[in-house]
Order: C-alpha cells, then structure tokens, then sequence
C-alpha cells in the first residue's frame, strides 16, 4: 500500500517503509481497522481512531480516519464509500462528530470520493526539501 502512495511522496524509503502499528490497530479499544478481501486477498482497507483533539477546538476528541486504500481494480465499486460509512458510524457509538483524514494534495481521485462523501478541505501541508 505504500506503493500506492509513492507517486505522491518522492520521499518514501525504498524499502522497509510502514507507518501502522496493525497488531495495535486490532487490539486497541480506541480503534476499529476494517479490511476487505476477495479471495485471501487484501483489496480495501481503512481504520478510524479516537484522539484527543487540540485544546483550542470546540470537540474535545475526533475521529482520525487512515489506512485509506481500495485496490486499483476494485475502484468505483463504491467500497471506500462503505468502509467510510462503517468507520464513521463506529466513530459516531464512541460519541465522535468530527472526523479528519490526511490525502495527498495531488491524489485527486482519492479527494474527489472523500469530498463526495462530505469531506472538505481545511489544512493544507506544505513541504520544502533542499540539497545540503
């Protein structure tokens, strides 16, 4: 799945790269990982966490959605679509109404499916990378 990402992030290592904890992901009272699959294989996933949100928002705690991923082949069959509404209404019994997620500024195709969903921009990563 990291392969997926690497068009967007000319930064990822080579090898090696991860970024969850699945083992926890499962485990953890404060999070609900879903996975699709067609035969043994892996084709969609996502997970919804609760954490505490910053001390100047209205909310005392959000819902972080991530792991975000329908395979290629299985695109448009509406499975994000399904996974969000499964994240969301667990989100929703933790007593959770304001849920964020993080895309890659030129991952339009995941934006537009997040922004149909009812999703809408509010912050904007910005990057510099310089030689030496």
């Amino acid at each position: 799945m990291i392969a997926a990402e690497r068009p967007y992030n000319a930064s990822l290592k080579e090898s090696g790269a991860y970024y969850y904890d699945i083992e926890k992901l499962i485990s953890d009272q404060n999070s609900k990982l879903v996975v699709g699959e067609v035969a043994g294989v892996i084709i969609a996933t996502g997970y919804a966490q609760v954490r505490q949100s910053k001390p100047a928002l209205e909310h005392d705690s959000h819902g972080y959605l991530g792991f975000m991923y329908v395979a290629d082949e299985y695109r448009g069959l509406g499975l994000n679509k399904v996974i969000l509404q499964d994240l969301v209404s667990w989100g929703h019994l933790q007593g959770v109404t304001n849920f964020y997620l993080d895309v890659y500024a030129e991952n339009n195709p995941a934006i537009r499916a997040y922004e149909k969903f009812g999703f809408r921009s509010s912050l904007l990563e910005m990057k510099l990378y310089t030689e030496g």
